[in-house]
């Protein structure tokens, strides 16, 4: 029994200890936090623009589907359809993937590529020198079968 419970235990240590779990609390709690930066950005810029153009929250827009719609939150009557939470909800998605394919995956991509294009330079380069080497090599091999003269042997 304790065996197996060691066993569990060990495999659950493996399991956090494993790069990816890391990796994974990380994002998780960057996320977290960036949420509250997105929010701010449509409670702060985005709501105001919009509220130019009619009311400053979002969810107030909604439209009645099987009236009559009267009064608000529990007490409100009728059936309605909260288009403007979903409406922001969608606005608070496009800016989070806008910022994070922006700022994070766009230059990582970038990075990724000029650090694969040195490597692939480099690799290209050491091919190069090698294939010169080569060359070089059977130049000076041709050269003193050429000096020893036919009657050398063959050696």
């Amino acid at each position: 029994m304790s065996e197996k419970r060691e066993s569990v235990w060990a495999g659950f240590k493996a399991f956090l200890t494993r790069g990816n779990v890391v990796d994974l609390a990380v994002a998780v709690v960057i996320g977290a936090a960036f949420t509250n930066i997105v929010n701010a950005v449509v409670k702060g810029i985005i709501n105001p623009l919009v509220g130019a153009f009619g009311t400053k929250n979002l969810d107030s827009y909604s439209s009645c589907l099987k009236g009559p719609c009267e009064g608000a939150g529990d007490a409100a009557t009728g059936v309605r359809i909260l288009w403007g939470s979903v409406l922001g909800a969608t606005l608070q998605f496009v800016i989070t993937a806008a910022v994070v394919y922006f700022l994070m995956v766009l230059p990582m991509a970038k990075y990724l590529a000029r650090v694969e294009a040195r490597r692939k330079a480099k690799e290209g380069t050491q091919e190069i020198v090698e294939v010169s080497e080569l060359e070089v090599l059977k130049e000076i091999r041709d050269t003193l079968v050429a000096q020893r003269g036919p009657g050398a042997g063959g050696r």
